[in-house]
């Protein structure tokens, strides 16, 4: 039996292995990628207007494209990392970028995270990866229509319907109001807009994939449906991403938004596709499990966010209003986690 057992194992496929490497490789090139745009916002801010409070000025900014680049790269690489190995195998590995953006924003940015916060932090990776680990295997689909046709099912079209009117709402009403001080409100946007724009990609990546085998899927008016919308929803990403890492201390915005994004992500493909019919009791309990921990994390690091190098949250805010009283600066630079420049400046 031990014999029959050990000549069943037959170790990782070749196919498997490219996909690791690319789904590592994405790792590092996408938290690189949020220090080299941080760094082009900055430099971008100094000279023009602030991303964070509705400039573009980032647009002009070489090294802003560079980190842009950077994250296109490491996005295609992990598109690339689906087709060769399974989603059970790929996606806990994008994890690793968070910690590669938190290491590289200690070293480069100088942007500290609380002992707090490197827990929550933690917590979340663990959290997602739970779920990741325990989500059910993905429905093979043969064609675009296939996937429009699950698009366009009630449950589906009730979510969409939700995800469009809330990041509306948050656009419109919160972001004016809370924008600069909620780190939530930017990253909501991104990580709504976000789930949409991953079923959209699997569906250009279906057809992108059976035209290339000589079944042509460009004929198709849902193709190109599929791409007017990925292309919208990865603008409306970039554009608040870019305000949420230009205002908040990016050892945050990086976990944060991860967590959020892959969990709006696997709902929508719960409901897309139907994943519950795939799954056992125990499945379901573990999934739940994960989402409670990634709720502690993220409460944990928000929570937090103000306590950087040692000062408390209610020390920076008493350290804020002394500023303001004293005719130093704009209050809204004096929070650590926004700014943290301005606490060592002499």
């Amino acid at each position: 039996m031990a014999s029959d057992s050990s000549d069943g194992y037959k170790g990782m496929s070749a196919d498997n292995i490219k996909g690791l490497i690319l789904a590592l490789s994405s790792s590092f090139f996408i938290g690189a990628s949020f220090i080299v745009k941080k760094k082009g916002l900055k430099k971008a801010g100094a000279s023009g207007v602030r991303a964070g409070v509705g400039g573009y000025s980032y647009l002009y900014e070489p090294l802003w494209w560079v980190g842009m680049t950077t994250m296109i790269v490491g996005e295609i690489a992990n598109f690339a990392a689906y087709a060769f190995a399974p989603a059970i195998l790929v996606t806990p590995l994008g994890a690793l970028s968070i910690i590669v953006s938190a290491v590289l924003a200690d070293i480069i940015l100088r942007e500290k995270l609380h002992i707090f916060g490197i827990v929550g932090c933690l917590l979340c990776v663990v959290g997602s990866t739970t779920i990741v680990l325990h989500a059910p295997p993905e429905r093979e689909i043969e064609s675009v229509i296939e996937v429009w046709s699950l698009a366009t099912e009630p449950g589906f079209l009730f979510y969409a319907a939700s995800v469009i009117v809330i990041v509306f709402i948050l656009i419109f009403h919160f972001i004016p109001q809370y924008g600069q001080t909620h780190i939530m409100v930017y990253i909501g946007v991104c990580s709504l807009v976000g789930s949409l724009s991953v079923m959209s990609v699997k569906a250009l990546g279906i057809a992108l994939k059976l035209t290339l085998s000589g079944m042509n899927q460009l004929v198709y008016p849902q193709t190109w449906a599929f791409t007017l919308i990925v292309a919208i929803c990865v603008v409306t990403q970039m554009n608040y991403l870019n305000k949420a890492l230009d205002t908040f201390n990016t050892a945050v915005v990086s976990p944060i938004y991860y967590v959020m994004f892959t969990s709006l992500t696997i709902l929508a493909s719960v409901i897309m596709f139907k994943d519950w019919d795939r799954q056992n009791p125990t499945q379901i309990v573990t999934e739940m499990c994960g989402f409670a921990t990634i709720l502690s994390g993220t409460f944990l690091l928000h929570k937090t966010k103000d306590m950087v190098d040692g000062l408390s949250t209610s020390l920076s805010m008493k350290l804020s209003k002394h500023l303001e009283e004293n005719g130093f600066g704009d209050p809204e630079e004096g929070i650590p986690l926004r700014r943290q420049d301005t606490l060592r400046q002499p």
